[in-house]
C-alpha cells in the first residue's frame, strides 16, 4: 500500500482500497500503520476523507482512538484549515467529539461516571484547539451546535452516572456513620475502665493505651469527613460540568478518609485486645491477623477504585503525550 500510494493525490486515493483500509485502520487504533502511510506519501493527510466528507482526523476524534489524534495532532500545526474542516452535514471536529463513545472503548473505563468524565475530557480537549468560530457552527443532521449535541448524546451516560455516584455515597456514608458510633462511643469507654477515685484511666501511662486513644480519634475524624464528603456528593447538581472534576474530587476524599477509618479503627481494636490480654498471650497475634481482614477486603474492593479515579482525575491524562508525540512524528517522517 506504502508502494501504491507514492506520488498520489487525495483525489486519487479517494474511493480505492487504500483509502479504506486507512479509515480501518484509523477506527481500530493501528497508529503504526498510519505512520507507514504518511510517510510514505504526507500529502495525503489533509486531502483524503471518507464517504461522508469526514477527514481522517475527525473520523479519529469520532473513534475515540487518542494515539491516531495525538499523531494527528502534529499535522493541525501544519495544516490549520483541517481544524476548521467540515463533513457533508456540517459536522466540525467538535461535532465529532459531541458523539457518543463506540461502546468497545467505553467498556475500558470502569463506571459510568468515568465513562462521563472521559468524553468531557475529550470534548475539552477538542474546544481547545480549534477556532472559536466553530464553537458555534450548527450541523445539518440535528440543528445544533457542537455542545447541544454533546448534551443531547451524553443526557442517558450522565442519569447513569449519578444514579452509580449515589449508590456508592449512599452505601459508604452507611458505613462512615456506623464507624463514627462505634469510635464515639470506644472513647468514653476506654480499655480497663477508669480510677474511681480520680476519674482517669488506669492504663494512662501505657504506651498501649495512647496508641488507642489516637488511632481512636483519627478513626473518629476520618469517618467524619468521609460521611460529610459523600453527603456533599449526594447533595450535587450534577451537572455536566461537575463529572470532569468536581464529583471525583469528593469521591477520592471520601473513599480515602474511609479507608484510613477502618485502618485506623482496626489499630485501635488490636491495641485493646493488647492492653486486656497483654502482650504476650498467645491469642493476640491470631486476633491481630484476624483483624486485617477488613481493611484487605475494602482495599481489594474499592481501592482500584479510587486509584482508578484519581488517575483520571489527576494523572497525566490520555493527551499528555502530545508534544511528545509531535517530535517523535517530525523524527519519523523525516
Amino acid at each position: 500500500m506504502c508502494e501504491a500510494i507514492k506520488g498520489k493525490s487525495g483525489k486519487q486515493l479517494q474511493g480505492s482500497v487504500v483509502q479504506a483500509a486507512i479509515f480501518e485502520a484509523i477506527k481500530q487504533g493501528h497508529v503504526e500503520f498510519v505512520h507507514e502511510i504518511f510517510r510514505s506519501n504526507p500529502a495525503v493527510g489533509g486531502l483524503l476523507t471518507d464517504e461522508n466528507g469526514k477527514t481522517m482526523l475527525q473520523f479519529a476524534i469520532e473513534c475515540r482512538q487518542e494515539k491516531v489524534y495525538l499523531f494527528f495532532y502534529k499535522f493541525t500545526g501544519i495544516a490549520p484549515n483541517l481544524l476548521v474542516r467540515i463533513d457533508q452535514f456540517s459536522n466540525t471536529l467538535l461535532h465529532a467529539a459531541a458523539g457518543l463513545s463506540p461502546i468497545e472503548q467505553l467498556n475500558h473505563i470502569q463506571g459510568a461516571a468515568l465513562q462521563m468524565q472521559r468524553e468531557l475530557q475529550w470534548f475539552k480537549e477538542i474546544e481547545k484547539i480549534v477556532p472559536p468560530k466553530i464553537l458555534e457552527v450548527v450541523n445539518v443532521t440535528d440543528g445544533m451546535t457542537a455542545r447541544d449535541l454533546f448534551t443531547k448524546n451524553h443526557k442517558e451516560l450522565a442519569k447513569e452516572g449519578e444514579r452509580s455516584m449515589k449508590e456508592t455515597a449512599t452505601s459508604c456514608t452507611v458505613v462512615g456513620a456506623l464507624i463514627i458510633t462505634i469510635m464515639f462511643t470506644a472513647a468514653f469507654t476506654v480499655p480497663g475502665g477508669n480510677n474511681g477515685n480520680t476519674g482517669m484511666p488506669f492504663f494512662l501511662d501505657e504506651k498501649l493505651f495512647k496508641v488507642f486513644i489516637v488511632s481512636d480519634a483519627l478513626s473518629l475524624f476520618s469517618s467524619t469527613t468521609s460521611v460529610m464528603t459523600f453527603l456533599g456528593v449526594l447533595t450535587s447538581r450534577y451537572a455536566e460540568a461537575d463529572f470532569l472534576e468536581s464529583l471525583p474530587k469528593k469521591m477520592i476524599i471520601g473513599l480515602f478518609t474511609l479507608f484510613f477509618s477502618i485502618a485506623t479503627m482496626m489499630i485501635a481494636f488490636v491495641s485493646t485486645l493488647c492492653i486486656m490480654l497483654g502482650e504476650k498471650s498467645w491469642i493476640v497475634i491470631p486476633i491481630t491477623l484476624l483483624s486485617s481482614a477488613p481493611i484487605v477486603s475494602f482495599a481489594w474492593m474499592q481501592f482500584p477504585l479510587l486509584v482508578e479515579i484519581f488517575i483520571s482525575t489527576y494523572g497525566a491524562g490520555i493527551f499528555a503525550e502530545k508534544g511528545r508525540l509531535w517530535e517523535a512524528s517530525e523524527r519519523f517522517l523525516g
